[in-house]
């Protein structure tokens, strides 16, 4: 048999290119079958770190892999059976753009990332990049499966699943930020709960939360342990959650600040402003280029620092441990190549009724099973109406996003933005779509 032919595209990304390296060679069923890694990355520099850090975790693994790098995309996919895209240009500029731009418009979004208008121009900037590789997959490797690491994840799988023949399925580990979340409440172990959960990418609820060893249904005791909870406490995180899970019954995944950008007063609930301070009067970071500090969130007292910090200390990839990331890229193509039957607890694919209250072509974030046929999404029950029908209007956003992207639609771009719940005025949407496209457009998509 040759080797597997793993395609990390976007291999420079250090949030995702040095942890999926080290997911696949630490991975045993594809190391004995042997392994082709590619690292491809548009920007040469990028790629330097990232190769020899490859080949010093096979060297210490004692792994024989061939690796190699390129900044020729055909020469990734050519004869690749999987390719895992990381991919961003300029991350946080523009994010500061997609974050400030619809709040000054008074568009309350919280994050600006996956949900809300800036998550709208955040999809279409990685929806041309992404659509190429997948064409150049069918031209190339078109039996290869694509696995997606870029946000908005599911808004870039449904464009791929729509507008292209290629299988993709995107990943995020924002379930088991949620089943964390769980386990500190309950006071139990993470991997004593069973959890089931869907949704959306973001915006996914607990079906069922039981104990592992017992079979006991945990979720009366995590009303009863939520209610005895401080206000405060992680309040960033899970505030808004609580809240949702008083009023829709079922807990919330997988932080505030990320299910917060689909719900119209979810600003009340996250400090937002600290996200990405600067001070105007300085200019304008998409202007000057001087991108602000990003505070994710107010865990670890992000504000209790120095009067004048001390600069940043210098740190190597080699510097990190070499053991699993718990991302399920490697598991899906252990799956997928090798034959080995994976329970994957959450991936973005078509739903085509897995939540059978939700549209068939909608990406939906499940529980499935990995095996030598692929990925096979579980069937999950329906969602109560009040949470299916927030999900609904996204689902109609996304495919009118898709459509914006594959018409060049400036309408359908409009379209989707009024139907965003931050939206709350139709000459503001205006405006801020013509700024929005003025001030990207040497990375948007053109749109007429």
């Amino acid at each position: 048999m040759p080797p597997v032919k793993i395609a990390l595209i976007g291999a420079g990304s250090r949030s995702f290119g040095p942890s999926t390296i080290r997911d696949v060679l630490l991975s045993k069923p594809l190391t004995e079958m042997g392994i082709h890694l590619v690292l491809m990355d548009k920007v040469a520099k990028h790629l330097v770190d990232v190769e020899r850090y490859a080949r010093y975790a096979a060297e210490k693994l004692g792994v024989r892999a061939t690796i190699e790098a390129t900044t020729d995309l055909h020469c990734a996919l050519d004869g690749a059976r999987f390719a895992v895209s990381a991919i961003e240009v300029n991350r946080f500029l523009y994010w500061s753009q997609d974050f400030h731009i619809p709040r000054k418009y008074g568009f309350r979004q919280v994050f600006g990332e996956n949900g809300g208008p800036g998550g709208l121009f955040h999809a279409l900037r990685n929806m041309g990049p992404t659509i190429e590789i997948a064409r150049t997959m069918e031209r190339l490797c078109p039996d290869a499966w694509l696995i997606n690491f870029t946000n908005p994840e599911h808004k870039l799988c449904e464009a791929v699943s729509r507008l292209t023949s290629i299988r993709v399925v995107g990943l995020c580990h924002g379930f088991f930020m949620g089943l964390e979340q769980i386990a500190r409440i309950l006071d139990i172990p993470a991997e004593e709960i069973e959890a089931t959960a869907c949704g959306i990418n973001h915006f996914t609820w607990f079906q069922r939360i039981r104990h592992k060893r017992t079979g006991e249904d945990l979720y009366p005791l995590l009303r009863e342990k939520e209610r005895e909870g401080d206000w405060l406490s992680d309040w960033h995180e899970i505030g808004l959650g609580r809240i949702l899970f008083r009023r829709f019954g079922l807990y919330p995944s997988p932080a505030a600040n990320h299910y917060g950008e689909y719900i119209r007063w979810a600003d009340e609930f996250v400090c937002s402003e600290l996200q990405f301070f600067y001070d105007p009067a300085d200019g304008q970071p998409w202007r000057t280029g001087r991108v602000p500090e990003f505070i994710y969130s107010l865990t670890g007292e992000p504000t209790s620092r120095p009067w004048k910090p001390e600069p940043p200390q210098p740190w190597r990839l080699e510097d990190a441990p070499l053991q699993p990331s718990g991302e399920l890229a490697a598991p899906i193509m252990e799956s997928i190549a090798c034959g080995v039957r994976h329970e994957l607890p959450a991936v973005n694919v078509p739903n085509r009724g897995a939540i059978p209250n939700l549209p068939d072509e909608t990406v939906v974030e499940v529980p499935a099973v990995g095996d030598a046929d692929g990925i096979h999404p579980l069937q999950v029950e329906p969602l109560p109406e009040a949470i299916a029908a927030m999900l609904r209007l996204q689902a109609s956003i996304h495919q009118l996003l898709v459509e914006a992207f594959a018409e060049q639609s400036k309408e359908k771009l409009l379209q989707a933005v009024l139907l965003d719940p931050t939206v709350d005025s139709y000459r503001n949407a205006v405006q801020m779509v013509d700024e929005m496209l003025e001030l990207q457009k040497e990375i948007l998509p053109p749109l007429r």
